[in-house]
């Protein structure tokens, strides 16, 4: 627990208690010269003296915390020569100050699922973790140590320099990713937001430490941040320990800088093309439109979902289902200052651009000529509600949108914009579809002089108190049950039994945030003999299911679960068929009805086929030259000990492609009417229902559904590989990427899994701290992602031990030897040396947060759950587990290593721009 100085202790017991102010009916006490504001749906604002502006959104229905601070900065406030200084600063932020030298260790020891994110007006840095008062405290106090006194030092910043490059090198590996970013200097021509938070090469490789220490003393400033904290907390002791914590720090006497550039009319059409190495073809265009806060922008953002909307929308029907794109996209993109909407479609190899740029064009500029309907209209602000109504039933969620929104302007523009959107008609988005989508506005990278110009006129955003002042919101979202999810609660709540012959089912009600519940659903059937040959029909069946049964059309069935405000994945594989269903109480047995309906009366329409295959073949081609495919599949062939014509026979590229060409779609009827049913299987649902009528609506949908074809597991067995090493040339890539393995004999229930999982995780288990990390990014500034996974082997009856060592990391071409010789070097070390018991502590510790938090999501129990029927254990085997890694000693894990990890065994690939 932190202890305060004696000089903040005195400024902590300064802030004595002041009369009761109230929210939601609670009743909040006010530490001395804190301020309330406004309170919307549950979220209150309160202001410290030197600025700091606070949210408080207390849930209790959740057992986790969410602390997200949000710095208004972001690449809008950089200047010539300094851009990604922003992005530099944020990454910086994490290399510790005087008083907490190593902020992702300490991190990692609590168990705290941490990151930060930079953007065009803000940066923010948020955690999530279990609720616990010791680390909540612990966590405010390092982000007020913070905000002021981190070291930014040269030599930090000359490692961590190198770790951003890689970054940008990552990203330029994306051609979606560097068409957009390319279009967007194009489209500004004085703006700041021409520029994207990452930044230019030279800029992050030269820019002078002082340059970035005088960032960050002007814009990290408590008058210039949102604290945010939201879950399972007391307000008024959390208002009192960030009084406590952040009180302290003085109101800077500086003045925040400010910006007048704004943006000219565009005067006509602009364009860009991008040539780069890849088999990817797109189409993109790009129109300035007003800020968030302007009214306009509601309706901006349902045109962009009935353009961009698959497969209702309108470019997916003009491009999609026409063949001239494998797939198609648009959004608005609307923040502080006027920003831009997209349109965007994904050719096919050998596609026809020309057309699909013409189409593209007409279907977003000649909205005039077919105006958008009522209905299409009605339809995407359901969809738009519908993840409006998912995004409040989730406290942490909200906790991390709000980000965006202040970065708007102002936190409470998130609920002026649902509520503008509610509102949203046909004509108001065929007003703006006309009055922005228009060539003199676009960029598509050419510019033709015009005599008489059309030009968009982009209305300034109102004064945000104009917008916001007096706004009330809605009724808050009803809060579930304090439901706390341990293993021994779990299991005396929930429900198992069996229906029909072979029907394991796992019920666990309890009331939620919302009345939302989680299904989680998976059928079993064949044999290895059975499926061999008829391995890719049984993967497309699976692709296939919602894309028509029963008379529906695609369309009709997603419009259907939206209008039961479900989300529906229904799928199959190899050996099995899947439903996940995260729905409503209210629609439960409808949605169930509707995926029991779609397993079992599939169309397999043939123009939905064409378009999935095409989507496939694109999709393959795409690949041939990115490093990381390359890589991964010299890695499966390698390690493949299947032979062709094997179910689990890696496929190359081409005899995917061969495969792809040569399906039929009889070949998909036959395989659902040979294989399907679903009275072989494993069912979990969590959440708020009524489990009487589950069992009985379960019974009726699934257990009589016998698969013609029974169900017998593939038995896979650990095969030994000699070390071997591959290269691969992609010229044009600027991010290579390494890919290593080691085959283990390893099973789940094998004594030293436990052991060897600890192990692996202190080697690479998280990106910011671990030896891996710790060398290869944190010290030498080499990679921007570095780490390593185990995997056990697990069976229901006998002993499958296909496990292995994995581990993988991306750097720029010319660094990837150094990476390999370090990697190596890592391992061997931990191999010789084993692991201390400082390490064995802090993995422990956060292994154990880990489990505990994912228990926090009712999705993760259900899969929990899923999984326990799947290898008929019960809670108890979770218990033990848990038992079996507090119980962990040094030379039980170092014994471990040294009988499985072979460091002379590694095998490695590679692919990159190796010059």
């Amino acid at each position: 627990m932190l202890k305060f100085s004696s000089c903040a202790l005195g400024v902590a017991l300064s802030f004595a208690l002041m009369p009761a102010v109230y929210a939601k009916g609670e009743p909040v006490t006010l530490p001395r010269s804190v301020t309330a504001g406004p309170c919307i749906e549950g979220i209150c604002e309160y202001r410290l003296p030197n600025g700091l502006r606070v949210l408080l959104f207390p849930d209790a229905s959740k057992p986790t915390v969410t602390v997200n601070l949000v710095y208004g900065v972001g690449s809008m406030q950089e200047n010539y020569g300094e851009t990604g200084m922003a992005h530099l600063l944020e990454h910086l932020l994490f290399k510790g100050t005087p008083k907490h030298p190593d902020i992702p260790g300490e991190m990692q020891k609590r168990g705290v699922n941490k990151n930060a994110t930079t953007s065009l007006d803000r940066t923010n840095y948020f955690a999530s973790f279990p609720a616990n008062d010791d680390t909540l405290d612990w966590l405010l106090a390092m982000e007020a140590d913070r905000m002021l006194n981190s070291r930014v030092a040269k030599a930090d910043l000359d490692s961590e320099m190198t770790v951003v490059r890689n970054e940008m090198e990552a990203g330029d590996n994306s051609p979606a990713g560097v068409l957009m970013k390319r279009m967007r200097s194009v489209a500004y021509d004085w703006h700041n937001y021409a520029n994207l938070p990452i930044g230019a090469r030279s800029d992050v490789e030269n820019v002078p430490i002082g340059n970035l220490q005088a960032f960050y003393r002007t814009w990290y400033q408590p008058d210039n941040a949102l604290l945010i904290v939201a879950g399972r907390i007391d307000a008024d002791t959390t208002l009192s320990r960030i009084a406590a914590h952040f009180g302290p720090l003085k109101k800077p006497a500086r003045t925040l800088p400010a910006f007048h550039t704004a943006e000219p009319t565009q005067d006509g059409e602009r364009e860009v093309t991008v040539r780069r190495s890849g088999d990817l073809s797109l189409v993109a265009a790009t129109y300035h439109v007003p800020a968030l806060a302007q009214a306009d922008s509601a309706a901006l953002a349902v045109l962009g979902n009935v353009l961009g909307h698959t497969p209702s929308g309108r470019l997916h029907k003009a491009l999609v289902e026409t063949k001239l794109a494998a797939g198609t996209g648009a959004g608005s993109m609307s923040m502080r200052d006027p920003g831009l909407f997209n349109v965007i479609a994904v050719l096919p190899r050998e596609g026809d651009a020309a057309r699909a740029e013409a189409e593209l064009l007409r279907q977003a500029e000649a909205i005039v000529a077919r105006p958008v309907t009522a209905d299409e209209v009605d339809a995407g602000k359901q969809r738009i509600g519908n993840d409006q109504e998912n995004l409040f039933n989730n406290v942490n969620a909200v906790a991390m949108a709000l980000s965006e929104y202040q970065a708007a302007g102002d936190w409470r523009l998130l609920f002026v914009q649902r509520d503008a959107i509610a509102k949203v008609t046909a004509a108001d988005v065929n007003r703006v579809a006309a009055a922005y989508l228009k060539p003199s506005n676009r960029t598509l990278g050419r510019f033709v002089p015009t005599d008489a110009p059309d030009r968009a006129e982009i209305p300034a955003a109102p004064a945000i108190a104009s917008v916001v002042d007096g706004y009330t919101g809605r009724a808050a979202v009803e809060a579930g049950e304090a439901f706390e999810a341990t293993p021994q609660n779990i299991a005396a709540r929930t429900q198992t039994f069996t229906l029909g012959d072979g029907l394991k089912v796992s019920l666990l009600p309890r009331r939620t945030r919302g009345q939302t519940v989680t299904v989680n659903a998976h059928f079993e059937f064949g044999s290895e003999q059975a499926i061999s040959g008829r391995d890719t029909a049984a993967q497309w069946v699976g692709s296939m299911l919602l894309r028509g049964a029963a008379g529906q059309s695609y369309e009709q069935l997603v419009a259907r679960f939206d209008a039961l405000k479900t989300e529906a994945s229904i799928g199959g594989s190899l050996q099995g068929a899947q439903i996940r269903l995260s729905g409503k109480r209210e629609t439960l047995a409808e949605a169930l009805a509707l995926a029991a309906q779609v397993l079992r009366q599939p169309d397999f329409p043939q123009a939905q086929f064409e378009q999935l295959r095409l989507q496939a073949i694109t999709g393959i081609e795409a690949q041939r030259k990115e490093p990381g495919m390359l890589a991964s599949m010299a890695m499966a062939t390698y390690f493949d000990p299947w032979p062709a014509g094997h179910p689990l026979h890696a496929d190359s590229l081409d005899e995917s492609l061969a495969k792809l060409n040569a399906l039929k779609l009889g070949d998909l009827r036959a395989w659902h009417r040979d294989f399907y049913g679903t009275a072989n299987g494993r069912i979990s649902v969590v959440g708020d229902f009524d489990p009487e009528a589950v069992k009985a609506q379960l019974q009726a949908l699934f257990a009589g559904w016998k698969s013609p074809a029974p169900y017998a597991p593939i038995a896979t067995r650990y095969q030994p590989r000699a070390a071997h090493r591959e290269s691969f040339s992609t010229p044009d890539k600027p991010n290579a990427v390494l890919l290593a393995r080691q085959n283990l004999s390893l099973n789940v229930t094998d004594a030293d899994a436990p052991a060897l999982s600890i192990a692996v995780d202190i080697l690479g288990g998280d990106p910011l701290k671990s030896r891996l990390a710790d060398r290869i990014r944190q010290r030498e500034g080499l990679s921007y992602g570095v780490s390593a996974g185990l995997r056990a082997d697990d069976s229901r009856s006998g002993r499958d031990d296909n496990g292995s060592l994995t581990v993988q990391a991306i750097a720029a071409p010319e660094n990837m030897g150094k990476v390999e010789r370090a990697l190596r070097e890592e391992l061997a070390r931990l191999v010789a040396d084993g692991v201390t018991e400082q390490e064995l502590r802090d993995a422990v510790a956060a292994r154990m947060v880990q489990r505990e938090q994912s228990r926090a999501s009712d999705g993760a129990v259900a899969g929990l759950l899923q999984e326990l029927l799947d290898y008929d254990r019960s809670m108890a085997f979770v218990i033990e587990r848990d038992a079996a890694y507090r119980s962990l000693t040094v030379d039980r894990v170092n014994a471990a290593i040294r009988t499985h990890l072979k460091p002379e065994s590694l095998s490695v690939f590679v692919a990159g721009d190796f010059k």
